[in-house]
């Protein structure tokens, strides 16, 4: 028995001992025992004077400013990036919501466990203090706008998908489906606060936020900029360990995901949306080395699906093995049999129809990261605050840089104290062989029967003692298979108020992303 199991029996047993003897007392009898040990139980007490109310902030009596801020986050300490209605764990909007209520400012989106390097959100905030406005002229709600789009808040736990999807905790999709973007016009100079105005945001809301999500900088906007709408592009990065992986397998497999497809083999259909379209249109595709060993796939379109790039890392990690060919992500993208697939090389036979996804694990979002969203020239002005005049030298208070260092070291020190428990191991147990990737030089071939580890990233791995291909494998149902059971079942009371809110010209803006 450990000691902290051992304390905790003490404790109960403490516990139970103090209370023993009164177990069959009266309540007369406890409550002239409460007396004796309070003296002065009769005295009587003053009266409190009501604590005074504090008089509520009101946000329409001042004017208001657009912002975009670009922040970081460690996607494992969250239940995703858009608020939720009862969440097991906290998410960042929330927290961020809370923040910037607390700041007096008021006022994106991920899932659980994935973070990121460059969100940005845009949002209305209140402006200089000092310039009252009318409410008639900044009334109106608050506008949040994330550069990745969530799904549209169920109105019941039993409508739709929801978000109790395979992040765990959160909703399950590295980017909801967004179809198109619009141009972001440079912002005005009305809507730029004056050079004497500091608002100091990244400060302000870093002194409020939890360590784990940091604002980095922010930027004036124009009224129309949206961090949504006004995005070109996204940059995923997932990092891996490339130990028992053919990296040159998995590169060839990435260069084939580049151009436009249709990639409803490699995403999670939501059949909330409706969607028909599954094209998507990717810009760059590539495994590249990283720091400590490691490596990263890099991923930049211009738009993405549900669990898109996990589903994609998915068979990057199954090619990486041996266990699948470079040739299968070509099938997978060959899923309209209106548009067919040509051989992605002269030498390769022309991929073949597949119209239904093949039953497969995603891959960990642990590793996964938002590295930067992308867009026009002048639309975006990123700006720190500024130090005091009067700052003595040394770092700054205002700098996020130090905290995140510390964060760094800390999270290093607990890399090399696992590094030297897994030492500790060896000591006493053999290390398991490598079976992959199947088929290199000084590799064992895997006995039949033997259990092998199928790498999921995050050092994840799932079990299994038989390896099926996977076009050989259960074909899911089709996104129309899906789409209708969604409209004859649970789906048709909420599509029907969907139809009376775009009616009365009150449409929802996610509602076909």
């Amino acid at each position: 028995m450990t000691g902290g199991s051992s304390l905790r029996l003490l404790r109960r047993y403490a516990r139970h001992a103090r209370m023993e003897p009164y177990k069959n007392w009266s309540r007369a009898e406890l409550v002239a025992r409460l007396q004796q040990l309070d003296p002065h139980h009769d005295r009587p007490r003053p009266d409190r004077e009501p604590l005074r109310q504090a008089k509520p902030f009101d946000f329409h009596a001042y004017p208001r400013r657009k912002i975009a801020l670009k922040f970081t986050y460690n996607g494992i300490h969250y239940g995703g990036m858009e608020w939720q209605r009862d969440p097991a764990l906290p998410t960042v909007e929330g927290v961020l919501f809370d923040a910037l209520v607390h700041t007096k400012l008021r006022c994106g989106r991920t899932d659980k466990g994935v973070s990121a390097g460059g969100q940005v959100v845009s949002l209305w905030v209140r402006g200089n203090a000092n310039a009252k406005a009318s409410a008639e002229e900044v009334a109106g709600n608050v506008e949040v706008e994330p550069s990745i789009p969530v799904a549209e808040t169920r109105d019941s736990p039993d409508d739709g998908p929801g978000l109790e999807g395979d992040f765990g905790l959160m909703s399950d999709f590295d980017e909801p489906p967004t179809n198109a973007s619009v141009p972001s016009q440079p912002p005005t100079q009305e809507s730029e606060a004056p050079e004497s105005d500091n608002p100091a945001f990244v400060y302000k809301l870093n002194h409020i936020l939890p360590p784990t999500i940091r604002i980095l900088a922010w930027s004036p906007v124009a009224d129309d900029f949206s961090a949504r709408r006004s995005c070109r592009w996204r940059h995923y990065k997932y990092f891996f360990s490339p130990h028992g992986l053919d990296l040159a397998a998995m590169s060839d497999a990435a260069a084939r995901l580049v151009g436009e497809h249709d990639f409803r083999n490699l995403c999670k259909v939501d059949a909330s949306k409706q969607l028909t379209v599954f094209t998507r249109r990717i810009l760059h595709a590539s495994v590249d080395p990283a720091d400590d060993g490691l490596y990263v796939f890099n991923l930049r379109g211009n738009a993405f699906l549900y669990n898109m790039v996990r589903h994609i890392m998915a068979v990057l990690l199954l090619v990486g093995t041996g266990l699948e060919r470079p040739a299968v992500v070509s099938a997978l993208l060959n899923a309209d049999p209106a548009r067919p697939l040509a051989p992605f090389r002269a030498d390769e036979p022309a991929p073949p129809l597949v119209a239904g996804k093949p039953e497969y694990i995603i891959a960990d979002p642990l590793p996964l990261v938002l590295w930067e969203c992308g867009y026009d020239a002048g639309a975006l002005d990123w700006r720190v605050d500024p130090p005091r005049a009067d700052a003595a030298a040394g770092d700054s208070a205002k700098s996020p840089l130090r905290g995140m260092m510390c964060a760094h070291e800390r999270a290093v020190l607990g890399a090399a104290l696992e590094a030297h428990f897994l030492s500790a191991a060896e000591a006493h147990h053999v290390q398991p062989r490598p079976y992959f990737p199947v088929g290199a030089p000084g590799v064992e071939r895997l006995p039949e029967g033997a259990m092998m580890s199928l790498p999921l990233g995050g050092g994840m791995v799932k079990r299994a003692a038989v390896y099926t291909p996977l076009l050989e494998r259960k074909r899911m149902l089709t996104p129309e298979e899906v789409n209708e059971r969604y409209r004859l079942g649970r789906g048709a009371k909420k599509l029907e108020r969907r139809a009376a809110i775009a009616g009365n010209g009150g449409a929802d803006d996610d509602g076909d992303e």
